[in-house]
C-alpha cells in the first residue's frame, strides 16, 4: 500500500474528525461541472469556459433571481481551476489566465453576494483531468483554502489508491478541522471503493464527510438518473441509515434544466432528491433556463421536503404493478418520515415509458400511514389539497410515464 507522508503527521493529530457543526441540512448550491465540464478554451468558448467570470455570473443571478431565497447558497468550482504547476512554496494556484484576479478576490465576491464558495481538489497525485493533486500537500492545501476563505471543499479520488482511502480521507478531515475555518467536506469515498469491491466503512465515512458519493456521476439522461434513483433504492449496505444531519448520501447534481430531461423528468429529480435527502447542487447555465425548470428549482414546497431538519433519508418501500396499462413497469413508492412529528412524504415513481400514465392502488396502512385518527393529503408540487385518508383505506394514484406524483400526509 502507497504510504503517504500526510499520514504520518496526522497521527499525532488529536483533534476528532469533522467537528464542524456544518451541513445541518443537505447543502444547496450550484456546481458547475456537469453542464460546463473541463472547459477552458476561452477563446474559442468564452461564455462556457471556466474561468472566474463564470462563478462571478452564477452568484449574481442566484442572489438577484430568488436561489438565494429559496436556499441555495454555494458556488462550487469543480475540476480543472489550478495552474498546472503548484507554485514555488508548494501551493497550489490558480490558472492566472482563467482565474487573473486570483481564488481569495473571487471568495470575496461572492461572499459578497451573501453566497458562499466551494472547491475542487483531490486526493491522489492528479486530479481527474490531470491538474495538482493533494498527495502530499493535504495540510498545505486545507490551509490554502482557509487561508483563500473557501467555505466547502469536495475532495475526488482519481489517481490514487483506494486502499489509502479510510486514512487518508480522515487525514485530510483533521486537516480542514485544524486551519480553525469550517469548511463543508464532500468525499468521494465509498463511489471508488464500490467500484473495486470494497465494502465501505461508512461509520468511518460519516465521521470523515459532510456528503459523500456512493454511486456514478450523473450524466445529462434519463437513463442515467434512473439508474442512480434505482441504486438508492436497492440501498446496497444500509448505507441509507447513515444519513442525517452534519452527513448525507450525495446521488450528484441536478440537472434540471439542462438538455437531456423531460419535463416529468425533471420533475421526478426534484421529487426524489427530496425524498433521499439529498444534496441540491445545480448544474445548469443559470443564464439560460426555461421558466418552468427555475420554477421547478424554487420550488418551496419540494425544498422544504428536501430540507426537513429531521434528516431522515427516505426509502423505498415497495413496487406495485399498476392496475392499468397491461404490461408497465411497476411503480415505485418511497416514503420519508418529516416534520412535524407523524408526517410523511410519499412519491409514486413511474419509470415506465410506455405512452399512457400508470394507475395504482395500495392500503394506506401499508405506505406507514397508521395515525387513527387519519390524515391530511397534499400534492407537493402545487400545494393541492387530495382530501383526508384513514387507515383500512385505499389510496390511488396515476403517474404519467416516467414521471412521479409527490405528496405529503399530515395527521388529523
Amino acid at each position: 500500500m502507497l504510504l503517504l507522508a500526510s499520514l504520518c503527521v496526522a497521527s499525532l493529530v488529536s483533534v476528532q474528525a469533522l467537528d464542524n457543526g456544518l451541513a445541518l441540512t443537505p447543502p444547496m448550491g450550484w456546481l458547475d461541472w456537469e453542464r460546463f465540464r473541463c472547459n477552458v478554451d476561452c477563446e474559442n468558448f468564452p461564455n462556457d469556459c471556466i474561468r472566474e467570470e463564470l462563478f462571478m455570473q452564477m452568484a449574481d443571478i442566484i442572489a438577484s433571481e430568488g436561489y438565494r431565497d429559496a436556499g441555495y447558497e454555494y458556488v462550487n468550482i469543480d475540476d480543472c481551476w489550478p495552474a498546472e504547476e503548484r507554485d514555488a512554496n508548494g501551493r497550489l494556484q490558480p490558472d492566472p489566465d482563467r482565474f487573473p484576479s486570483g481564488i481569495p478576490a473571487l471568495a470575496k465576491y461572492i461572499h459578497g453576494k451573501g453566497l458562499k464558495i466551494g472547491i475542487y481538489q483531490d486526493f491522489g497525485v492528479k486530479t481527474c483531468d490531470g491538474y495538482p493533486g493533494s498527495e502530499f500537500y493535504m495540510s498545505v492545501d486545507a490551509q490554502t483554502f482557509a487561508d483563500w476563505q473557501i467555505d466547502y471543499v469536495k475532495f475526488d479520488g482519481c489517481n490514487s489508491d483506494v486502499r489509502d482511502f479510510d486514512e487518508g480521507y480522515t487525514v485530510m478531515s483533521r486537516f480542514l478541522n485544524l486551519t480553525g475555518r469550517p469548511m463543508v467536506f464532500s468525499c468521494e469515498w465509498p463511489d471508488y471503493q464500490t467500484r473495486q469491491g470494497i465494502e465501505p466503512n461508512y461509520t468511518a465515512i460519516r465521521s470523515a464527510c459532510n456528503l459523500w458519493r456512493n454511486h456514478d456521476d450523473i450524466q445529462d439522461s434519463w437513463q442515467s438518473l434512473l439508474g442512480i434513483i434505482n441504486f438508492y433504492g436497492e440501498d446496497t449496505y444500509n448505507f441509507s441509515s447513515y444519513a442525517g444531519p452534519g452527513g448525507w448520501n450525495d446521488p450528484d447534481m441536478v440537472i434540471v434544466g439542462d438538455f437531456g430531461l423531460s419535463y416529468d423528468q425533471q420533475r421526478v429529480q426534484m421529487a426524489m432528491w427530496a425524498i433521499m435527502a439529498s444534496p441540491m447542487l445545480m448544474s445548469v447555465d443559470l443564464r439560460h433556463i426555461r421558466p418552468e425548470s427555475k420554477a421547478l428549482l424554487q420550488n418551496r414546497n419540494v425544498l422544504s421536503i428536501n430540507q426537513d431538519p429531521m434528516g431522515i433519508q427516505g426509502k423505498r418501500i415497495m413496487e406495485i404493478t399498476p392496475n392499468q396499462p397491461p404490461r408497465a413497469d411497476p411503480v415505485q413508492i418511497w416514503t420519508r418520515p418529516i416534520s412535524p412529528k407523524g408526517t410523511f412524504a410519499v412519491a409514486f415513481l413511474n419509470p415506465s415509458e410506455r405512452g399512457m400514465p400508470s394507475t395504482v392502488s395500495v392500503v394506506v396502512d401499508d405506505l406507514g400511514l397508521t395515525n387513527g385518527s387519519g390524515y391530511n393529503v397534499t400534492e407537493t408540487f402545487d400545494g393541492v389539497s387530495m382530501g383526508t385518508v384513514k387507515p383500512g383505506q385505499n389510496i390511488t394514484i396515476s403517474v404519467n410515464p416516467e414521471g412521479v406524483y409527490l405528496f405529503t400526509a399530515t395527521p388529523l
